[in-house]
C-alpha cells in the first residue's frame, strides 16, 4: 500500500494519535504522567512530516517527524489500529520517514519509546536505531527508551536486511 502525506490536522490523523496515547496509558497504567502531552499542532512545522497508509479510505497506520534543529528531527506517533498489525505497516512508515528525513537534509534521527513495548522496540533495533541516552522530555524517566539513528547508518542497513 502507498504512503500518502497526511496534514497535520488531518482527523483521522488524529484519531490514530489520540487512540496511541491512550493506548500507552493503558499500557503503562498511567494517567498522563509517562506521556508526553499530546497536541498535534505540535508536530506541524518547517521541517516536519506526517505519513499515513490508508487502505479503502481508512487510516490504518501514521507516523510523523518533528524537527528539532537543523540537523536531526524526532520520530513521533508511530501507530498501527491493532486490526492492522501484523501486516509491515509500520515498517512502511518508518522507512518513508528515514526517506522524507534524509531528502529534508537531516544527519540524525532520534525517537522514544517504552520498555514495554517489544514489536516496536524490535521494528527501531532492525531498522538501525541504537539505544542513546534519554534526551529532553525523558530525561530520568526509567520506563523510556530513546534511540538515534544516524541517516547514513539507515542506507547500510536496508542494504544489508
Amino acid at each position: 500500500m502507498p504512503l500518502v502525506p497526511l496534514a497535520f490536522n488531518d482527523s483521522s490523523a488524529a484519531r490514530l494519535m489520540t487512540a496511541q496515547q491512550r493506548e500507552l496509558r493503558t499500557l503503562y497504567g498511567d494517567t498522563d504522567e509517562r506521556t508526553e502531552p499530546f497536541d498535534p499542532a505540535v508536530l506541524a512545522g518547517e521541517g516536519s512530516v506526517l505519513l499515513g497508509v490508508e487502505e479503502d479510505g481508512e487510516l490504518l497506520a501514521c507516523g510523523a517527524l518533528k524537527r528539532l534543529d537543523p540537523e536531526s528531527a524526532e520520530v513521533k506517533r508511530m501507530y498501527t489500529v491493532p486490526a492492522a498489525r501484523g501486516r509491515g505497516l509500520g515498517r512502511q512508515i518508518l522507512a518513508g520517514l528515514i526517506e522524507r528525513g534524509r531528502a529534508l537534509g537531516y544527519t540524525r534521527l532520534v525517537l522514544e519509546t517504552g520498555d514495554r513495548q517489544a514489536e516496536a522496540l524490535h521494528l527501531y533495533e532492525s531498522a538501525g536505531f541504537r539505544r542513546i541516552p534519554n534526551y529532553g522530555y525523558y530525561v530520568g524517566m526509567e520506563e523510556s527508551l530513546c534511540y538515534g539513528l544516524e541517516l547514513g547508518e539507515a542506507a547500510e542497513s536496508g542494504r544489508d536486511g
